[in-house]
């Protein structure tokens, strides 16, 4: 591989911010700059996302973090997945008609998570007061920032939907009745509104003004808004017909966000750390585990047989999360057998030269049933019709689709930061009057059938597709993680795998050709199976491209720069900082000194 890269990894000892538009990261590079620590610049940098990415995120969305603090040396999990309201249930979703969970729309919400998470890490680990964290992204929503072509064609698309069906979201995405035009300055004053009453709240401490904050959010103000829109709602979604909501406001009065240990692997020297089965997370430990008998360094890193092994030990973990996860807090996760050696070294057996055609769960004693129900599901045709799907996935099969964002910030001090938020896309829900933002749609990753893990359930967190990460190894630690959907843990571990077993450096990987597998099951609505298909760049070779397909995989070839929006940082053992973004899509950015 040459020693070019698009762009220069970053490299200095004082602080790097990295994430999925140049904007926000110079936003938490600003944080840094001020004195503030990681934990700071994080917040203030996904709540700019939310601002000049809304085709991407919202603050009524959803938010794993995995972090490090140096004052405790403790790695954990931030979760602000919120849960299913207790109103939602398999059978009032049933006697409406429906085969899946809608994929925008009202019926598909869960509580808001995103904004309460980030203001507990705020409390709890940042240092800076809530007003000048916030108050970045109350510049951005009330004076402007060039809208990105790619939202400004997306609401162009949705223009028309938008004045027939969901008037509020015309309101603040078409104002004057035409969609934005690209690069054009944008402005959300209603969103600068709720931020700034947001960041007004009053308390005797830092702490307590942050807690008030969250106070109005979940029944105060904001909920106020919400319910007050939803009593009388009644919109049109991806099922082509109109639905209200079952959120109520004792589901977000009851809920916080929440810490949790992480779930690690060992894999040759470094220990990643994941989110638990409530998130896709896993899936990229049992792929490691996996592969961890195969000799990859051995291999091109760019070639077929890198490829093949890597998206055949894919399909099986893939497959095993289909199967198996799940919220941990009401299911019976059988994690410590999936991540077990004896269980991978059964599935490592089934990678042949041959690429497989076939859903193979693997068989855990005592869950057969989940792994029988899972082949039957990806057999089923649901009778949804030919719908648009509302799938995080990559910008060049739609710009209707909603997708993700992601930030890595890492302090002169050791804190650390990878968050991956998403969820109340402009797409998915109509604006809440008067609030700039609109609901999220993330119980469409649930199923309307009794007795899975991924149960439709009041309480129940859906299996996100969301998956930062955090590996460490004598000393040095490493943030990173990208959007796409169910390619968020492909694109990680094939990144990962460049990384630990070639010796490339953090921008080296990230420039290098990317690919993925569709041939598990989706996680968003209307939860299609593509049987054997990958996805490749093209700049792997046709020599490649034509071995893959030899080999029985059914090759989509992308368009040049397309697959991936990877962000990393890297601190070393002596306080050395590294930071990498794509290139791709032209958005993302790494700063730093």
């Amino acid at each position: 591989m040459s020693d070019f890269t698009t762009r220069p990894e970053i490299r200095g000892t004082f602080g790097v911010a990295t994430s999925t538009h140049w904007i926000a990261s110079a936003v938490g590079m600003s944080i840094l700059e001020k004195g503030g620590n990681a934990f700071d610049a994080a917040v203030a940098c996904a709540l700019t996302l939310q601002v000049v990415e809304p085709h991407l995120n919202g603050p009524a969305g959803d938010m794993p973090a995995i972090f490090h603090s140096a004052k405790t040396g403790q790695t954990e999990v931030l979760c602000a997945q919120g849960v299913a309201p207790a109103a939602a249930t398999v059978e009032s979703y049933r006697q409406q008609g429906l085969t899946l969970v809608p994929g925008s729309g009202l019926l598909a919400t869960v509580v808001p998570g995103a904004f309460d998470g980030w203001m507990l890490m705020l409390r709890d680990h940042g240092t800076m007061s809530l007003r000048d964290v916030m108050q970045p992204a109350i510049d951005y929503a009330r004076n402007g920032h060039p809208v990105l072509p790619r939202v400004a064609h997306t609401i162009a698309g949705l223009a028309d939907f938008f004045a027939k069906e969901w008037p509020s979201s015309a309101e603040v995405w078409t104002p004057g009745g035409a969609a934005p035009k690209p690069h054009a300055l944008f402005v959300n004053p209603d969103l600068a509104e709720t931020y700034d009453r947001l960041a007004a709240s009053e308390g005797a401490t830092r702490e307590a003004q942050i807690d008030e904050a969250r106070r109005q959010w979940r029944e105060g103000f904001v909920a106020e808004a919400i319910f007050d829109y939803l009593k009388d709602a009644h919109v049109m979604d991806v099922s082509d017909a109109p639905h209200s909501a079952v959120l109520a406001p004792d589901d977000m009065a009851d809920w916080r966000a929440s810490y949790e240990e992480t779930l690690s692997y060992d894999y040759h020297g470094w220990r990643l750390h994941k989110t638990h089965a409530w998130s896709q997370g896993p899936v990229m430990l049992q792929a490691l585990a996996i592969l961890k008998g195969f000799d990859l360094s051995k291999m091109n890193p760019t070639g077929a047989d890198f490829t093949h092994t890597v998206i055949e030990a894919m399909k099986l973990a893939y497959a095993d999360r289909e199967a198996y996860y799940g919220d941990p807090a009401q299911s019976d996760i059988p994690m410590d057998v999936l991540l077990s050696d004896e269980y991978n070294a059964s599935r490592r057996k089934l990678i042949t030269s041959r690429a497989s055609l076939e859903q193979r769960p693997g068989r855990v004693p005592g869950f057969e049933h989940l792994a029988d129900a899972y082949i039957e599901r990806s057999q089923r045709d649901f009778n949804v019709g030919p719908v648009a799907a509302q799938e995080p996935t990559m910008s060049h099969l739609t710009e209707k689709r909603g997708d993700t964002v992601h930030l890595d910030v890492i302090d002169r001090w050791g804190n650390m930061v990878a968050a991956t938020p998403s969820g109340g896309w402009l797409q998915s829900s109509p604006i809440i009057p008067g609030l700039g933002f609109a609901l999220n749609s993330r119980a469409q990753m649930f199923w309307l059938e009794e007795g899975l893990p991924t149960s439709l359930a009041p309480g129940r967190r859906p299996r996100t597709t969301l998956t930062p990460s955090l590996a460490e190894k004598d000393g040095a630690r490493l943030v990173f993680g990208t959007p796409g959907g169910d390619q968020q843990d492909q694109w990680q571990l094939i990144w990962f795998l460049r990384f630990v077993h070639f010796g490339l450096g953090l921008q080296e990987c990230m420039d290098a050709p990317l690919f993925h597998s569709m041939h598990f099951q989706g996680s968003f609505f209307p939860r299609e199976v593509r049987t054997g298909e990958m996805m490749i760049e093209p700049n792997v070779g046709e020599q490649v491209i034509a071995d893959l397909r030899a080999r029985g995989h059914r090759v989509t070839v992308a368009e040049p720069w397309t697959v991936g929006r990877m962000t990393a940082a890297m601190r070393e053992k002596d306080g050395l900082l590294r930071a990498a973004a794509t290139p791709r899509l032209m958005q993302a950015y790494a700063v730093g000194r």
